[in-house]
């Protein structure tokens, strides 16, 4: 295992010699080896190991062993170790997300300044083989294209993952030969997370009903769309570098340098500039890139609208992906069509009743950021549901709210995060509690207004 470990961190050229090396490490096997691959081959590889460990401040005594055991697994180890104390309780709460979300951000965040305290160049990660198998699934059942069908990068920045190479009783199999011990987090067993209903239910039962080696197959699929993705992303640069042009908010490029290209040419390219204008193309869906593809064989004038405030427009020559001018006559109209609500703040008694007319709303006023504005969706919108946030877009695709709707339902915001989708439901995140020391009532058009 220590020759594999050896070869695939070289194949992709993840260390480099006097280089310092962050292993994050929970205490879990996966990490536990992690850091021992890393501490018995340092001076092969010519590297400094340091550990981090992030206690989430949740599951109290099991989370106290974790830590304290990743403290002694380093002293045995020679490898010096810091452990950071943080509140995902409190962080999923106040940026509104699910405890799963809350806990990756504050760790990704801390692995930054961890190894910017250092002068570390890399940072290890222990996702290995089976994991990159349920991204592959996760993303395919969401929807994703080719880039997230590819699975997890081996190398992504200064974030690296030497165990890629190896499957979870392989790994198990190397501790117990080294006689290593590790941690188990009892909420992987649970089936709370879509993550772990793929590790405990579905990954097992296509490896029992369709192929035991089903697992390694999807694997290696991955690996053949990530090279496939980048192989394209490649030919997209070269064609768009040899022909297109960007500048400020704006990229264009030729009809006749895209129109006889392959379909997915096309897409990649047309990716790439909305990229050069909004460095995001997370909303972009494959139906976005058909309307813009459509505007290939359009005439002069043609042209479509995107998320982000962006546009693609055809000139006599050319195809145009700019940020949209605003149109301040529809914004005026779109204005004067929104409810006027009335706001009120006042101290939560414990035994008021809170109204069940469902053109009043009660909120806890404490828990609003910014200034509540009445408007329409914009691209980033989000909701709070039970089990975390949710975008507005796909809250109305879930809702099958028709598209030509989508973009008059009024919403209450505080900023991007969603208050009330005035007429459907409210933030579990703003939600009166026993908590709530004062309350913000929201009243529409005097309480005759449908909401």
């Amino acid at each position: 295992m220590q020759k594999r470990f050896l070869e695939f961190s070289e194949q992709y050229h993840m260390f480099r010699e006097g280089e310092q090396v962050v292993a994050a490490v929970s205490g879990g096997a996966d990490s536990v080896c992690l850091l021992h691959l890393l501490a018995v081959n340092r001076e092969k590889l010519g590297i400094e190991v340091s550990a981090l460990h992030v206690h989430h401040g949740l599951r109290g005594e099991e989370a106290d062993r974790d830590a304290a055991y990743v403290e002694e697994l380093c002293r045995r180890l020679q490898v010096p170790c810091r452990v950071i104390y943080a509140h995902a309780d409190q962080y999923a709460k106040e940026h509104g997300m699910s405890l799963e979300e809350a806990g990756r951000e504050i760790r990704y965040s801390e692995f930054g300044r961890e190894a910017e305290r250092l002068g570390a160049a890399v940072i290890a990660v222990a996702h290995h083989r089976d994991d990159n198998v349920e991204t592959i699934l996760h993303n395919l059942f969401r929807g994703s294209g080719l880039k997230g069908i590819g699975g997890i990068a081996p190398v992504r920045g200064r974030i690296v993952r030497p165990l890629l190479c190896f499957g979870r009783e392989e790994i198990l199999s190397y501790l117990k030969e080294q006689k290593i011990g590790y941690c188990t987090d009892s909420t992987n067993l649970e089936d709370d997370y879509t993550r772990n209903k793929l590790r405990n239910q579905i990954i097992p039962m296509i490896g029992e009903l369709i192929n035991p080696r089903a697992p390694e197959n999807i694997d290696h699929a991955g690996k053949l769309v990530s090279q496939a993705d980048e192989y394209l992303t490649r030919q997209a640069g070269k064609l768009f570098s040899e022909n297109g042009v960007s500048g400020e908010k704006k990229a264009g490029i030729p009809v006749f340098a895209l129109e006889n290209q392959p379909s997915i040419i096309q897409t990649y390219v047309i990716m790439q500039m909305i990229r050069m204008v909004t460095s995001s193309g997370k909303d972009i869906t494959s139906r976005h890139i058909e309307q813009v593809q459509e505007l290939i064989l359009k005439g002069t004038g043609a042209r479509t609208d995107l998320p982000y405030g962006l546009c693609a427009h055809r000139d006599y020559q050319n195809l145009w992906i700019e940020m949209r001018k605003k149109d301040h006559l529809v914004d005026k109209q779109l204005s004067e069509c929104l409810p006027k609500p009335v706001l009120t703040v006042f101290p939560y008694e414990k035994s008021a009743e809170i109204p069940k007319n469902r053109y009043t709303k009660w909120f806890d006023y404490d828990k609003i950021k910014g200034t509540v504005s009445v408007r329409v969706r914009e691209t980033g919108d989000f909701i709070t549901i039970p089990g975390g946030r949710k975008t507005v877009k796909a809250f109305m695709i879930d809702e099958k709210i028709p598209r030509v709707e989508r973009d008059r339902i009024p919403l209450l915001a505080d900023g991007k995060h969603i208050i009330w989708i005035i007429g459907y439901r409210i933030s579990e995140y703003y939600k009166v509690t026993d908590d709530t020391k004062n309350v913000l009532q929201v009243q529409l058009d005097g309480g005759k207004r449908s909401g």
